[in-house]
């Protein structure tokens, strides 16, 4: 393992200004956008979408740190033949893959799942970094609910054994000679508030570092992607943007050391502009031990998705809708961005 390498690659990926686009979608979920804009889920199709992201050269270059790809997409070539991690590459962006294979249901914790997709890793892994992979990405999802036994949810038998797997993935990574996305989302699906998040995300983060360490994974050489501190998108009260980066801020702090060089949010069902405000309200808190920025999926891709809806006469305006987006992510990964600017492209 080359540490040095490693590291830098990792503070590449949070660079100022920049952050990771997740265009990491399974086949099951980007069928369910695409349907919602009326396109057929084919391969073809797929390509041709996501072509027309990596070729978006103004939002690729100078806001885009980074891609996290599905497994099919890693292999696709463009039209015109170029591999699209090529595309990705020629815009200074980094090829990530994301490498686990979903979630199965936690024997003896019903309602709760746990991650899968640690057997042949590592053949997989070496296999990726030929293709041009630089980086990878696990998910472990934690839910908030209450169990039908009447013990809460998340047990923490469902927070270990993903903190466990999320780190056996990143010592494997590091091995590998990639750098591990560390993903342990907690689902803002309930109807808990933000207090719940705080204590639940305070949790599944202090086992994660700890299973990280007794992995021997270098946290120099990893970068995590956790949840914000926020209200649960059924609770009757929903916190403040302040109230949110204050809390995610002083959360972050408490449990993510030093050592790790960044930290890539997930948006995790935020609206567009949801997601971008509160990023922008972290970094207007003062100076931080690590880089913070932005690893959205749905939150960059909604618009561009809606506004080419399948047609190659609006590959143009898709194009747009992402570097517009990007552009505002990027500008809330410094805390420069404004509202007003969002009213003025529209």
């Amino acid at each position: 393992m080359n540490l040095t390498e490693l590291n830098r690659i990792a503070t590449a990926m949070v660079a100022p200004g920049k952050g990771i686009l997740a265009a990491d979608e399974s086949s099951g979920t980007i069928k369910k956008r695409f349907d919602a804009i009326g396109v057929e889920s084919t391969e073809e199709n797929r390509r041709d979408y996501r072509e027309m992201l990596f070729r978006s050269k103004e939002a690729m270059s100078r806001y885009i740190s980074g891609v996290i790809l599905y497994d099919e997409t890693i292999w696709q070539n463009a039209k015109d033949g170029t591999p699209l991690v090529k595309l990705i590459e020629q815009n200074g962006a980094i090829p990530g893959i994301k490498v686990d294979e979903g979630t199965q249901a936690l024997p003896m914790c019903p309602g709760e799942t746990v991650t899968v997709g640690l057997d042949k890793l590592a053949e997989r892994l070496q296999k990726y970094y030929e293709r041009g992979a630089r980086f990878a990405k696990w998910r472990a999802v934690i839910d908030i609910a209450s169990g039908s036994d009447g013990r809460g949810i998340p047990s923490m038998t469902a927070i270990g054994v993903n903190a466990h797997a999320l780190a056996r993935y990143a010592a494997l990574c590091q091995a590998a000679q990639i750098v591990p996305i560390v993903e342990p989302e907690v689902l803002m699906d309930g109807d808990h508030d933000i207090d719940r998040c705080y204590e639940v995300t305070s949790r599944v983060l202090n086992k994660t570092f700890q299973e990280l360490r007794v992995q021997r994974v270098a946290l120099e050489g990893m970068v995590l992607k956790p949840n914000m501190a926020i209200s649960g998108k059924k609770c009757a009260k929903q916190a403040s943007v302040g109230e949110v980066a204050e809390k995610t801020m002083r959360l972050l702090k408490a449990c993510v050391p030093a050592a790790v060089p960044g930290i890539a949010f997930l948006s995790g069902g935020q609206s567009d502009e949801e997601a971008t405000a509160h990023l922008n309200a972290m970094h207007k808190l003062g100076p931080l031990p690590w880089g913070l920025t932005f690893s959205y999926g749905r939150a960059l891709q909604a618009a561009p998705q809606k506004a080419w809806s399948g047609k190659a006469e609006n590959v143009t305006a898709g194009q747009h809708a992402f570097s517009h987006r990007a552009r505002m992510n990027g500008l809330a990964s410094r805390g420069d961005w404004q509202s007003s600017l969002e009213q003025k492209a529209a």
